[in-house]
């Protein structure tokens, strides 16, 4: 069974984000991935491992939650 692999630029094209996020979802160890010299390697199938997340970033959990300016005068 040959597996296809990608390239971070190629796994970033087909999830529609970053290379950066690619690299850092390496990091984190949501995505596995092999170093292959300077690079990562990361096998098409893993990429569905990652494919449901939540975009954008988290809440900060240190805001106040807004509130409406003005009033009555």
């Amino acid at each position: 069974m040959d597996k296809k692999t990608l390239t971070t630029e190629e796994a970033a094209i087909a999830l529609g984000v970053t290379p950066a996020r690619i690299r850092q979802l390496i990091t984190e160890g949501k995505l596995p991935a092999q170093r292959f010299g300077r690079a990562h390697v990361i096998i098409e199938a893993d990429l569905s491992l990652v494919e449901d997340r939540k975009v954008g970033r988290p809440p900060n959990a240190k805001a106040a939650p807004a509130t409406k300016k003005g009033g009555k005068k």
